[in-house]
């Protein structure tokens, strides 16, 4: 092939590439994108995330009576991860059980101490009372003796005799005395005695109530199911150094699978159209296959504020009218909570519709040409519109403004 041809094949080339380029381009910014009026089901729908979550389920506590021996906050030094399925008796977690051991070690000290006094009191005690003893017994060895005298001296003068006499009416009255001063010191050494003694019994108790108490610190469970974690009043999660306390006693839940529900949050602007009652469609993030049915069960009336935020929202349950073995408690929920539907309406998409000094219109293709039409709107969505008038089904609307038709004039409604 020649010099000559290979020049004028490659000039055509370059021609041909210039001429798509200019002509291929201006094409495209002349591409307009049409829909057709569909006659339909229209259905509002308010689009809003959410957490799953059990309507039913059981606490896994802490010590109950941790309150009583002056035990507060305690901490939580294991966990199982959650989502662990447990059975009835399956090990949960151990709670930080170094206050108790400190009261139990406060207690056997005190004990030592109570059964030291308990010792010293039984030995003062039986001091004493013998003492009271030997003093009866002398004076009942002296009546005796007295009485010997008197017997020997039946023939001494009669004021001897009557000395004699009266010595031993003076031991007896003293004898007698002395028993009484020894039945009320041993009511005494008694009641000291059981004072002493319950001291340490009561300190024995409390030392078996502690180290039942330290058993406590380790959890079990008492029912089957999957362990999920409990939330703090801030909405983080409790788990290994959290902190329970006798008001928020819960280190963990076993949530009933069986009956599951959505907890979401709702803005001011959808608030005001979800009710009660209201059905919805629940999706799942991490399974995308999945969507039940579900029906909003509360609504409230008054919005919280979430940390780091300054908007305002709304809680909004959605009851699960049915369940999937995948669904677990904390999966993140996509929500469609369907509030208002009407059939058999005309719809087209909202990129259709045009406006100009209040004047709703639309772009219509009438044969060869382009009609500028108004329209009058109804209800809409996130995509379509309700046509109430200036259409007809099947009608062909403009998704864009089509080229060099600002300036026409628009068919008003009759």
């Amino acid at each position: 092939m020649s010099k000559k041809k290979v020049a004028y094949i490659i000039g055509a080339v370059v021609l041909l590439i210039i001429i798509y380029s200019f002509y291929g381009t201006n094409n495209d910014k002349d591409i307009s994108l049409t829909a057709k009026v569909e006659k339909g089901v229209f259905l509002n729908e308010v689009f809003i995330s959410g957490e799953a979550q059990s309507t039913s389920s059981k606490k896994i506590n802490g010590p109950s009576n941790a309150r009583r021996f002056g035990v507060y906050n305690i901490k939580i030094q294991d966990l199982v991860p959650e989502g662990t399925v447990v059975k009835k008796g399956d090990y949960i977690g151990k709670l930080d059980v170094s206050e108790v051991n400190g009261k139990i070690l406060d207690a056997q000290l005190n004990l030592d101490k109570a059964e030291s006094r308990y010792t010293q009191q039984q030995l003062d005690t039986t001091l004493t009372l013998k003492q009271e003893r030997n003093t009866i017994k002398d004076l009942l060895f002296k009546i005796e003796e007295d009485k010997l005298e008197l017997e020997r001296s039946a023939y001494e003068p009669p004021a001897t005799i009557r000395s004699l006499e009266l010595n031993i009416e003076k031991t007896e009255r003293n004898l007698k005395e002395k028993k009484a001063d020894y039945s009320i010191k041993k009511r005494q050494a008694n009641a000291k005695m059981v004072e002493v003694g319950t001291e340490v019994s009561k300190i024995r108790k409390r030392i078996e109530e502690l180290l039942e108490l330290q058993k406590e610190f380790t959890i079990y469970s008492d029912d089957g199911g999957m362990v999920t974690y409990v939330k703090e009043w801030n909405g983080t999660k409790k788990k290994v150094g959290s902190t329970i306390t006798p008001w928020q006693p819960a280190i963990a839940s076993l949530p009933d699978l069986t009956k599951m529900e959505s907890k979401t949050y709702s803005n001011e602007v959808d608030i005001r159209k979800i009710k009660k009652g209201l059905v919805a469609k629940v999706g799942f993030d991490a399974f995308p296959d999945i969507e039940l049915d579900g029906i909003v069960t509360e609504v409230a009336n008054v919005g919280e504020t979430k940390a780091g935020s300054d908007i305002k929202l709304f809680q909004v349950l959605i009851k699960l009218n049915e369940t999937n073995k995948n669904i677990r408690p904390g999966m993140t929920t996509s929500n469609k909570i369907l509030t208002k539907q009407q059939d058999d309406v005309l719809m087209i998409p909202l990129e259709a519709v045009f406006s100009k000094d209040s004047i709703s219109y639309s772009y219509i293709k009438s044969g060869y040409s382009i009609e500028k039409k108004q329209i009058e709107l109804g209800l809409s969505n996130n995509e379509v519109v309700i046509i109430n008038k200036g259409l007809e089904e099947n009608d062909v609307v403009y998704l864009n403004k089509p080229k060099d038709l600002d300036d026409k004039s628009i068919t008003l409604l009759k």
